[in-house]
């Protein structure tokens, strides 16, 4: 025992020293809104410098990308915002009509930091507008008499009419000025594209940011509940299929026993630990906000948020190893029953959990028990939803995977007893490319997860300690199992500190 308290005293001797020592670069956040001068209404196009501009365009999901630059001081660059922010509206924030199509973004050239990157792009009159694949700007430049360049120049954009008509007719598309959101949306017709498949992962990391934004608005993390959520951050840690949420995810862990300590069922320090809180974004701080693309209901209050729940349950049950499968089954059914905010839902889910009277010894057992839930659950929903009228009509519920995605997981069908005979050995390995190989693919081709060292260093880390059991001292057990994980510790914390207020573009 004294041996072990020399180790451990050691640890913190060389954890204080990586503290001191350790220093990362900062990463660059996407802007995404800005109030404008009046501040009556916010601004829709995304304001970029030379600072953000490379991680902004290689981190949205959107498929195009339009750079307005300009000139502050110009006074047609005034006159011509109003037009660009109509079609801006349509497609960007939280609240677009068409989202994940087209990222809008401006430059302003008057600025001085920005003049290389103006220069870069051949500027010559304000204002200047191109087009093309947002990863084909990052890194890159145009000029006059380039041959060939994925990069064009929009020559007929004047007014907003005239800008969406040459946007229409790039993309073979109708949209108008006056569209309203879910309406006149082009909604993904083939459930089988692959790229709508892949563009779940930004669903997921908004389903999970949502969820946690619903934990701190209700006040959901209690003495009681605390272990169940500790269990449940170490699973998306080590398993969430997007990198900035399992790094987001470690820092809260990290941080766990500051903002939640034993006494911190108090009133009074739950009032001094509000600001702490809030500040925790666990995919990052410029998650993707009303993108839903792969999870997109035709109406406002259909699919969206419990649609990318599921997805991100599926993508945590093909990702983990055998000897995880219990650990994840009880982290899985305890978080809905301590964190999901829809009653009936979660009694129905819970349910389910207390009938299941083995332990799963095989990660393969469990993505089928969820699997089968799931379509449990959607049986259920089809018939109230029928008897209501409350489904979506262009995405009713249904039994998953259909005959046309998976023909090899349908053995026949038991008049008797009314059911699918299922191919399970099938119906896993379909499940393991859908929700994790294709998943991920057009997230890992658009590279949009970044390169720098602090970054891939957090992520061998994390799955260096893939699925650490943490009872109750989550930030000690973790830096305890690893003093690099507790050097990632320092960093973040330190960082935090350091931050300064982010400065809005007017």
């Amino acid at each position: 025992m004294p041996g072990m308290y020399s180790y451990l005293g050691l640890f913190m001797c060389l954890l204080s020293v990586c503290c001191s020592a350790t220093s990362f670069p900062s990463r660059r956040v996407i802007l995404r809104e800005v109030n404008d001068n009046g501040g009556d209404h916010p601004d829709y196009a995304v304001d970029l410098n030379v600072t953000n501009f490379d991680a902004v365009l290689k981190d949205t999901p959107a498929t195009y990308a339009i750079v307005e630059f300009f000139a502050h001081w110009c006074p047609a660059c005034r006159n011509y915002k109003p037009h660009y922010e109509k079609v801006a509206r349509l497609f960007n924030g939280p609240e677009a009509v068409h989202p994940g199509i087209i990222l809008m973004t401006r430059v302003d050239c008057a600025s001085k930091i920005n003049t290389k990157l103006c220069d870069k792009f051949s500027v010559g009159h304000y204002p200047m507008l191109f087009w093309g694949p947002p990863t084909k700007f990052v890194g890159s430049g145009w000029e006059p008499k380039q041959e060939k360049s994925d990069i064009r120049v929009i020559d007929d954009a004047r007014t907003a009419d005239r800008l969406l008509n040459w946007i229409n007719k790039q993309i073979g598309s109708t949209y108008g000025l006056d569209d309203q959101k879910f309406e006149n949306e082009h909604l993904p017709s083939n459930i089988s594209d692959t790229e709508q498949v892949a563009r779940a992962i930004y669903d997921v990391e908004e389903a999970t940011s949502t969820a946690f934004d619903i934990i701190l608005e209700h006040k959901m993390i209690k003495p009681g509940t605390r272990a169940s959520l500790i269990k449940f951050l170490q699973l998306l840690t080590a398993h969430h299929p997007s990198r900035r949420c399992r790094k987001g995810t470690a820092e809260l862990l990290v941080s766990f026993d500051d903002l939640y300590p034993a006494d911190f069922g108090s009133p009074n320090k739950q009032d001094d630990d509000k600001g702490l809180v809030k500040n925790i974004k666990i995919c990052g701080k410029d998650v993707p906000r009303g993108y839903w693309m792969f999870c997109r209901g035709s109406k406002n209050e259909t699919r969206g948020f419990s649609c990318g729940l599921w997805v991100l349950l599926h993508s945590l049950s093909v990702r983990i190893e055998d000897g995880e499968s219990q650990f994840t089954f009880n982290a899985t059914c305890d978080f809905v029953h301590d964190f999901f905010i829809c009653e009936e839902c979660r009694q129905h889910f819970y349910k389910m959990c207390s009938s299941v009277s083995s332990p799963f010894n095989k990660a393969r057992d469990y993505a089928l028990w969820l699997w089968s839930t799931h379509n449990r659950v959607n049986e259920r929903l089809m018939k109230e939803e029928a008897s209501l009228g409350t489904g979506d009509p262009k995405f009713p519920k249904t039994i998953w995977p259909p005959k046309q995605l998976c023909p090899s997981c349908y053995l026949g069908f038991d008049q008797r007893n009314n059911k699918i005979e299922w191919n399970q050995d099938e119906v896993f390995k379909f499940l393991t490319n859908y929700y994790r190989n294709t998943l991920t693919a057009l997230y890992k081709d658009k590279s949009i997860v970044g390169n720098d060292e602090a970054e891939v260093a957090v992520e061998d880390l994390i799955v260096a300690n893939n699925a650490i059991v943490v009872p109750l001292g989550a930030a000690l057990a973790i830096a305890v199992a690893s003093c690099a994980f507790g050097a990632l510790a320092c960093y973040w914390r330190s960082q935090q500190k350091s931050r300064k207020p982010r400065r809005t573009w007017k």
